[in-house]
């Protein structure tokens, strides 16, 4: 890279007062503007970011200490077009396993199993599932991020060593750029559990109001699905008192289960640690600070796996692969007071959805 400093003083005059510019010898290429903002650090980047894209750079933004810099990198992020292939092919088989799980509930004895019956129940988990990750994919373009279309995870019931109870392990969305600044990141972050939630809390409402409240089953083993304060006020508010209790509870229909799930996968993805939704937003909001959150969490699964031992698994994925996280592009712009209250309510949702206790086997 020229090391003309006129230049680059020249490239950000408009936006950034430069005291001094260093070129980095460890960072090929890369040039280092240290000095001050005379705009709002989100409008400068969306000044600069294009202008020196068309030259071939990416710039970021850094705090170091007093001083504000842009560091100058040679190289763009190329914007690639989804591959559409492999996501259609996993979401026809995850679609195949979810129909699968659905017709083994609505099934009287194992020699009746009818694929389409389990159509109600498909629909209403896919629906949910897919308003979730289109939630984050459509956000995420929208804000210029280069993200892969959802790759949805078939489960099927019958694999031997595992227990499916839903058909599938949800979906990924393979991010392939950094995020553009916090602000950005809390965008993304909410828009996958809050599409869900305006899709799930009316399946489960439907679904409840064709469920019948039966009592339990004596002597005999049977799953109970967990409950969330949310799940509690829906069933009180359907049926006016607390289950279960008193020897009885709600029997579910499939309908009702899809959308308790999706009350449970949007709560699990909002665990406010690591690479989950949660843990994107709590860092939008906190910063690096967020990785004390992360620890307190881990902490926290570890104490709940002793009444249920799934979150021991959940402990350990967030120690391995909540520590790495790419810095925003402009690590210098924080939320704003509306996103702030934001993230925080955010975070209350997750409180109100959050089951301790997600699937028990129980003997009546």
């Amino acid at each position: 890279m020229d090391m003309d400093v006129s230049r680059w003083r020249d490239a950000v005059a408009d936006v950034f007062e430069v005291y001094d510019v260093t070129a980095l010898p460890d960072r090929s290429g890369t040039v280092r503007l240290r000095g001050r903002l005379l705009i709002d650090s989100d409008k400068a980047y969306a000044t600069l970011a294009p202008r020196l894209r068309a030259q071939g750079y990416t710039i970021l933004f850094r705090q170091e200490k007093e001083d504000q810099v842009i560091l100058i990198v040679p190289g763009v992020v190329p914007q690639t077009s989804p591959r559409i292939g492999p996501a259609v092919i996993l979401f026809i088989l995850t679609l195949v396993s979810v129909l699968y799980t659905g017709a083994v509930m609505e099934a009287t004895d194992a020699n009746t199993i009818r694929l389409l019956d389990g159509l109600p129940f498909a629909v209403s988990l896919l629906s949910i599932l897919l308003a979730h990750e289109f939630g984050h994919y459509i956000v995420a373009r929208r804000l210029g991020a280069s993200v892969s279309l959802p790759y949805f995870i078939p489960l099927p019931t019958i694999l031997p060593y595992f227990f499916s109870p839903f058909g599938t392990m949800g979906a990924v969305i393979v991010t392939r750029s950094p995020t553009l600044n916090r602000r950005a990141l809390l965008a993304i972050g909410v828009a996958g559990p809050l599409a869900g939630l305006v899709i799930a809390v009316p399946v489960l409402i439907y679904g409840l109001s064709l469920s019948q409240v039966r009592p339990l089953p004596p002597g005999q083993l049977y799953t109970q699905e967990g409950n969330s304060l949310l799940y509690l006020a829906i069933k009180f508010a359907m049926f006016g008192r607390i289950l279960p209790s008193n020897g009885v509870d709600v029997s579910l229909h499939s309908v009702a289960f899809a959308g308790w799930a999706g009350l449970l996968v949007t709560a699990l993805n909002l665990i406010p640690a690591g690479q989950l939704d949660g843990g994107h937003i709590v860092y939008a909001l906190l910063g690096e600070r967020a990785r004390a959150v992360t620890a307190v969490i881990i902490v926290a699964l570890l104490a709940l796996g002793l009444v249920w031992n799934g979150w021991w698994l959940w402990a350990l994925l967030v120690a391995v692969f909540g520590q790495v996280r790419a810095m925003p592009l402009d690590a210098i712009t924080r939320l704003d007071r509306p996103r702030q209250v934001l993230a925080v309510l955010i975070v209350v949702l997750f409180f109100l959805i959050f089951t301790p206790i997600p699937l028990a086997f129980r003997v009546g």
